[in-house]
């Protein structure tokens, strides 16, 4: 075997290509499941008899790499890309995958941006305003809208046949919020995950960190629950972020990855949320 060649390594169920970059890796994650990372981003892909359904390409990096692999592996056809929303740290790539017989999908407010900002990626010809069901071979793709919550038109992406569910930046599993929750709608955050929470899964694949149950989804939604009413109680007795970046702690949840460095950071997040979005400050209260 020459060092152009790709050989795989099959290694506690994660597959992993020595002719690229060890942080690129697919890991079967039930039936015809499996997830793709660049170890920092996640996406999903299922393969049928007729083809392949992805989510997010990540990077254009990723997407070569990634193309490959599908190649490789499986030698069937790719037929869907479901852009997840309209972050470029999700959707960029997408034309390795853009050539006759491939179809892009995405929630029409994320077209919308993806446009309006001239995105430098495919931009998806399929929208959808609510819901959306895609069959492809024995494979059933449901696609749903819960509201505003992270970016623009960002979308649950269920398979409910291998009863999983992927969910990309408002739901995180096992860490906290990113930072100082840029591009959130706090309230949005919490509705959309109790929308999520009623319907019928067994497995959520995050966008980042974790893959969890809903067990787990349960706990981080208590912590933006908590997080949300702690900072609005504080700001409606007057209190200053400083104030409140000092006095609030939410210790149930340390056991979150980044709790000490991210929970000042979240607080000033849904402090300024709160700012932006419903002019807190203004009230005479």
């Amino acid at each position: 075997m020459t060092l152009h060649k790709i050989f795989f390594i099959l290694l506690s169920g994660l597959y992993v290509s020595s002719a690229y970059p060890a942080n690129f890796s697919i890991t079967p994650v039930k039936d015809n499941l499996y997830q793709f990372s660049n170890g920092t981003h996640h996406a999903v892909f299922v393969v049928t008899d007729e083809g392949i359904a992805l989510t997010d390409p990540i990077s254009e990096a990723a997407a070569k790499w990634l193309k490959g692999e599908l190649k490789s592996r499986f030698d069937v056809p790719v037929r869907y890309v479901i852009y997840s929303h309209n972050h470029p740290d999700h959707v960029y790539g997408g034309e390795v995958f853009a050539e006759p017989g491939v179809s892009f999908i995405a929630h029409q407010w994320a077209r919308d941006d993806l446009l309006a900002t001239q995105a430098d990626t495919e931009i998806p010809e399929l929208v959808f305003n609510d819901e959306m069901r895609i069959f492809l071979g024995d494979t059933q793709i449901d696609l749903r809208y819960h509201g505003p919550n992270n970016g623009k038109g960002s979308i649950s992406i269920n398979f409910p046949q291998q009863r999983v569910l992927h969910v990309v930046d408002w739901i995180v599993l096992g860490r906290m919020p990113y930072k100082t929750l840029p591009g959130y709608d706090i309230r949005g955050m919490i509705n959309s995950t109790r929308d999520v929470l009623a319907m019928d899964f067994d497995i959520l694949v995050g966008g980042h960190a974790d893959t969890g149950n809903k067990d787990d989804v349960r706990f981080y939604l208590s912590y933006l629950e908590q997080l949300y009413e702690a900072v609005l109680d504080g700001m409606r007795k007057g209190k200053s972020l400083q104030q409140l970046q000092q006095e609030i702690r939410l210790d149930e949840f340390e056991s979150l990855k980044m709790y000490e460095e991210w929970l000042p950071l979240n607080i000033q997040g849904v402090y300024n949320d709160l700012i932006d979005q419903s002019y807190l400050h203004l009230r005479q209260e």
